[in-house]
């Protein structure tokens, strides 16, 4: 917490110190801290006010202190010398070791900053406006998916006789039945698995804060069912519905699973089932998306089921064509 108390801390109350603890647990770059108390307050603003995505603020963080320290090195001796040179500078460094997405993410952390500080009036116009970032285009996504047989032999393949086979069966059954992304999956509440005419719902918080409610596949129903009522979770509606499992106790606790611990958990299940696809934790949405869409779903459904805001977005998990790419390939008869 050295970047709030290196200069007239009692500035800061309480709660913000709490927030930006929490939002950049890094000291403050250099320019920052050599710059006056109002630049200071209006930079913290940007991660603890403007921004409510907590990835979102981790990523912009690290891409914003990684520029200023460079800029540190550059010579630069105060964030009003920064110009689009040493923007651009900075971009073409990053693009020899970074993919094209990662360095456009970091001009796009660049470009909300400065405007924010355009806008606080801290400087008098933002030096990432008119840098322009690499040229990336994308038809197609890169998440590896199941096919649904290996979906299928991964399910069949967790031992469901104690709490963590059901947790872990429930879970990798949700993002495929429902389009889950991890996030929404482990942020659900026990209350969010609910009975509506007659049949079991799930209500999932996706990015933007936006609610979306789906009905569940009837196997996703079985799996959720078997997992709630065979475990004492159906006893505190506000606890989290998928939440880790006790050292030596093998019970579930009262803290929710963080995505990290999903992966491995993941990571392991794939091994024991002896599936060699390197799967991750998003490619069971993308598995549901593929396997819906090859059994004659629409795009339009898909993406309202994805809760995608465009139909262009689930077109990247469609990946129905690199079958017909492997059929092709086939018939190379040597």
């Amino acid at each position: 917490m050295s970047f709030i108390t290196h200069k007239k801390p009692a500035k800061y109350p309480p709660l913000m110190i709490q927030l930006i603890t929490l939002s950049r647990p890094s000291p403050l770059p250099t320019l920052i801290a050599a710059a006056s108390d109002r630049t200071q307050i209006r930079f913290l603003e940007f991660f603890v006010s403007n921004i409510r995505n907590a990835h979102t603020r981790r990523a912009y963080s690290h891409a914003v202190s990684e520029f200023l320290i460079w800029c540190s090195t550059a010579n630069v001796l105060s964030i009003t010398q920064i110009t689009p040179l040493h923007v651009a500078t900075w971009l073409e460094l990053q693009g020899h070791t970074l993919a094209a997405p990662t360095v456009k993410q970091h001009l796009a952390a660049l470009r909300h900053l400065f405007d924010w500080l355009v806008v606080g009036q801290i400087i008098p116009f933002s030096p990432a406006t008119s840098v322009r970032g690499p040229s990336h285009s994308v038809k197609t996504g890169k998440t590896p998916v199941l096919d649904a047989e290996e979906a299928r032999q991964l399910l069949d393949s967790i031992d469901i006789s104690t709490a963590i086979g059901l947790r872990d069966r429930a879970l990798i059954a949700l993002m495929v039945y429902s389009f889950a992304r991890i996030g929404a999956a482990l942020g659900m509440k026990v209350a969010d698995v609910y009975t509506q005419n007659r049949r079991l719902w799930v209500r999932l918080r996706e990015k933007g804060g936006k609610r979306h409610e789906m009905p569940c596949h009837h196997k996703l129903e079985a799996y959720l069912s078997a997992y709630i009522d065979g475990t004492d979770l159906g006893d505190d509606s506000k606890g989290a519905l998928f939440p880790t499992i006790g050292r030596g106790t093998q019970q579930l606790t009262k803290m929710p699973l963080a995505q990290a611990n999903a992966y491995a958990m993941i990571q392991r299940r794939m091994a024991a089932a002896g599936i060699a696809t390197k799967a991750g934790n998003h490619s069971f949405r993308a598995t549901g998306i593929t396997i819906y869409l090859k059994n004659g779903g629409t795009l339009e459904k898909a993406a309202a089921m994805a809760n995608h805001s465009s139909p262009r977005t689930t077109q990247l998990y469609d990946r129905r064509h690199e079958e017909m790419t492997l059929d092709e390939v086939e018939k190379i008869w040597i």
